[in-house]
């Protein structure tokens, strides 16, 4: 009885009854895929900023005078940059967490009580 009341949440009011158990399975994957693409989309926002430092800073022993200056006040910039993405970065985390948080709690909630 309450594994099919929380399988009810997962399909949308009027769906047809052939088509319950492919929204139950979509529904199902979308739930426990969710944190892996926030994972991914953090970790490639960090890794990106992080090779690009990297890949500028290691040119340094190559260049000389003018050019080296550059690429100095270059990386800081980026520096700055990769501060203000990883402002964004925490703000986004927190929303879709928060989002996904009350998402889980309302498709465990029967009845206005936490289901056991």
């Amino acid at each position: 009885m309450q594994l099919e009341h929380n399988l009810a949440h997962l399909v949308p009011e009027g769906t047809p009854g052939g088509l319950m158990p492919v929204i139950v399975v979509i529904e199902t994957v979308r739930i426990i895929i969710r944190p892996g693409t926030l994972a991914v989309r953090l970790a490639a926002n960090m890794v990106a900023g992080h090779l690009l430092l990297a890949l500028l800073g290691g040119q340094g022993p190559a260049l000389s005078g003018v050019a080296l200056r550059g690429l100095v006040v270059g990386l800081l910039c980026l520096m700055a940059l990769e501060c203000g993405v990883a402002c964004i970065q925490a703000y986004v985390f927190t929303i879709l967490r928060a989002l996904y948080l009350a998402d889980h709690s309302r498709l465990t909630m029967a009845g206005g009580k936490r289901a056991a």
